[in-house]
């Protein structure tokens, strides 16, 4: 059966009959999990396996957004607090060495916490600069303002993922960084000249260009793409993305419900793969909007397959890291190691 090139979210805990049978016609390359999922981890490796069930494809992959800090979809008690990025991002400026350390183990923690429960993708890290004057959507989640910085601990970050067989999504490609308003809420556009954002938001991420999976972001940036978002802008995923950057593994784009797009869902779809995303993600679960933009979606491309296909081997290809326990990162943050 033919793979939609989608990712869609579901409405609660527990899979309807409504929801398994839509998956099992549409057939979506995966699944995101938010809070309300997520209960207890018997009960998220019961949806974890009858959402793979539901496509017929155990390896069908499962996301989260599970960065540490106030975007964590899994809390205490029943799972660990970890770190926003910013504390990681302050530590490297007196110890690099420790804090990339820090980073690595925080990471591996969380994506072993996530591998227990048969989810096999989290959408971090954030590359995203935390620039003077910019909305505090990005602000703790951001390891610094230097480029260089948030690339070094960003790619220690998603080491720490794959060494425990999780894939990291680098986002927000390519680079949320300088927008003033939420795109949660608001469309933002960046006035900023492209030989500036070359220097500063895209060089993170070009640093980074080898990942496995990246999401877009839902911003314009006015120097390259005056009229469209860059997650429907086939200049701006053309010439910065898979050009300037050289990013060729798996695009995702954020969530097609952020109030940044506008316009019917099935259209968004549209465009967001016309553009050049490979894939496209729906997060909240409502039925209605889901069909719109399955049916909007088609099938999967050879090149969406094959960059999917590059990220799973990359999953299988982590190293072990030793040390990577609670004590030991306690120890790097306090500054004790």
């Amino acid at each position: 059966m033919t793979l939609s090139p989608t990712i869609f979210g579901c409405a609660g805990p527990r899979l309807g009959e409504a929801e398994r049978a839509f998956f099992q016609r549409v057939n979506p390359l995966g699944f995101i999990l938010f809070a309300r999922n997520c209960e207890t981890p018997d009960q998220i490796r019961a949806l974890v396996g009858d959402l793979r069930a539901s496509v017929g494809r155990e390896d069908a992959p499962v996301l989260i957004d599970q960065e540490g800090g106030r975007v964590a979809r899994l809390k205490p008690p029943q799972w660990r607090a970890a770190p926003p990025a910013e504390r990681f991002g302050r530590l490297a400026e007196r110890h690099r060495d420790a804090a990339v350390e820090a980073v690595r183990i925080n990471s591996h923690l969380i994506a072993r916490e996530l591998a227990s429960l048969g989810i096999d993708v989290d959408c971090a890290p954030v590359l995203d600069l935390r620039l003077p004057g910019a909305h505090d959507v990005i602000g703790d989640r951001s390891f610094g303002g230097r480029p260089e910085r948030v690339a070094e601990l960003g790619r220690a970050a998603c080491e720490g993922f794959l060494a425990a067989g999780v894939l990291p999504v680098i986002k927000h490609i390519p680079g949320h960084g300088r927008a003033f308003v939420d795109s949660h809420h608001e469309l933002p556009v960046v006035r900023t000249p492209r030989p500036e954002l070359e220097a500063t938001d895209f060089e993170a991420f070009r640093l980074l260009a080898d990942m496995p999976w990246a999401m877009t972001a839902h911003l314009v940036f006015a120097a390259i793409d005056p009229d469209r978002p860059a997650t429907l802008s086939p200049k701006v995923i053309a010439e910065i993305i898979r050009g300037h950057i050289g990013f060729d593994g798996l695009l995702l784009c954020d969530d097609l419900s952020m109030k940044a797009l506008k316009g019917d869902l099935g259209d968004l779809a549209r465009q967001a793969l016309a553009a050049g995303c490979d894939i496209v993600l729906h997060c909240n679960g409502v039925m209605e909007e889901m069909t719109r933009v399955a049916a909007a979606a088609g099938g999967i491309t050879a090149e969406a397959e094959r960059r999917f296909r590059r990220g799973r081997e990359m999953q299988q290809s982590g190293i072990a890291i030793a040390a990577a326990s609670e004590a030991r990162l306690d120890a790097l943050m306090r500054g004790l190691a």
